[in-house]
């Protein structure tokens, strides 16, 4: 699918990793589709008591957990710094 074939109001649900937590957490949070891999993240307050890995307005490249289409989005960059190749190649190592 094209980003010219997205519309500006699809909304989904993407995950974002909560920093200082101990243990892998995830808040879901409501993000605007922008392109396949591109979404703008809601512009809602975040808790006091958490820090969120990508702040509300950010947009990020997101993609499924796994390869079922029912996995959850995580977001995984901001768009500004996601360079496809590298992040193909570092997923390989990892």
């Amino acid at each position: 699918m094209s980003a010219a074939m997205v519309s500006s109001t699809e909304m989904s649900t993407v995950h974002v990793r909560l920093l200082d937590e101990g243990t892998d957490v995830w808040r879901p949070v409501a993000a605007e589709r922008l392109g396949e891999t591109t979404y703008r993240l809601a512009s809602i307050p975040v808790p006091d008591d958490e820090t969120w890995s990508f702040q509300p307005g950010d947009i990020v490249v997101a993609e499924r957990s796994s390869h079922d289409d029912d996995a959850p989005l995580i977001a995984v960059a901001k768009a500004t710094d996601f360079d496809a190749p590298s992040w193909d190649a570092r997923r390989r190592v990892a």
